[in-house]
């Protein structure tokens, strides 16, 4: 028999050059480690800002839209002052209803901030919209029970409202008036950073050609001036009907 030559190129690894290579391995891992370490925590961070801003937009975009629609009705004959209440943290007011199975009809929809688990969050709610008789002389009107909740903005996201006249001064609070707001801002603060995001959402009301108010969002904080020949349709308005604002 011939003995096998161990110094043969195709006998395999040594002993060392095995822990070399396990050494060089657990080396590179753990440099990987360390680089995952610190580089993951930012990309999370930056992936709940990305997803945060996201959900804000679609919460902004509705409350929006709800504004643009709505309309000066009173709620009993004989009212004088629209259906509109509005103060720092809250709004209140008519529109046509939205929906995809939605029949057409009026509705009260109500956008205030709440308490959740997570803090305080804007919840938008809504009423069938239906007359009501004048309330005797001393007598509280009927409370308008709301229903469908629907959360637009979570903490750490605070909204307040702000409500301007034609004298285009911004009033915390628009309650028992006989005419609808100008403008209404929405402004955004951010208690996490603890400071007011540069821009806030303008949502102005104009007189259009056929005399039904409406809002126009503007993508800052400064409301232009009112349009060339828009005056404000005449007083009057029917009760449980859209109206032209006085």
């Amino acid at each position: 028999m011939r003995r096998e030559n161990s110094d043969s190129p195709i006998a395999g690894f040594s002993l060392i050059e095995a822990m070399a290579a396990l050494a060089l391995t657990a080396t590179i891992i753990l440099a990987l480690s360390s680089v995952s370490g610190q580089w993951l925590p930012n990309w999370r961070r930056g992936f709940v800002d990305l997803q945060r801003a996201d959900l804000l937009g679609v919460g902004l975009e509705r409350m929006v839209d709800d504004l643009s629609a709505a309309e000066y009705v009173t709620r009993s004959a004989g009212a004088e002052a629209p259906l509109f209440e509005g103060d720092a943290s809250s709004v209140m007011f008519v529109r046509s209803a939205v929906g995809p199975d939605a029949y057409p009809h009026l509705e009260v929809v109500r956008l205030a901030e709440i308490k959740e688990d997570r803090g305080l969050a804007m919840v938008r709610r809504r009423s069938r919209f239906a007359p009501i008789a004048p309330p005797a002389p001393g007598a509280k009107e009927q409370a308008i029970a709301f229903g469908d909740p629907v959360t637009l903005i979570r903490a750490p996201f605070h909204i307040t409202f702000s409500y301007a006249g034609p004298d285009r001064v911004w009033l915390p609070s628009w309650k028992g008036r006989k005419r609808l707001p100008e403008a209404v801002r929405i402004s955004v603060r951010d208690t996490v950073a603890n400071r007011v995001l540069a821009a806030s959402t303008v949502a102005t009301i104009r007189v259009t050609a056929n005399g039904a108010p409406k809002l126009q969002l503007q993508a800052n904080a400064s409301v232009a001036a009112p349009a060339a020949g828009a005056a404000p349709a005449a007083a009057g308005a029917p009760a449980a009907a859209p109206a032209s604002q006085p």
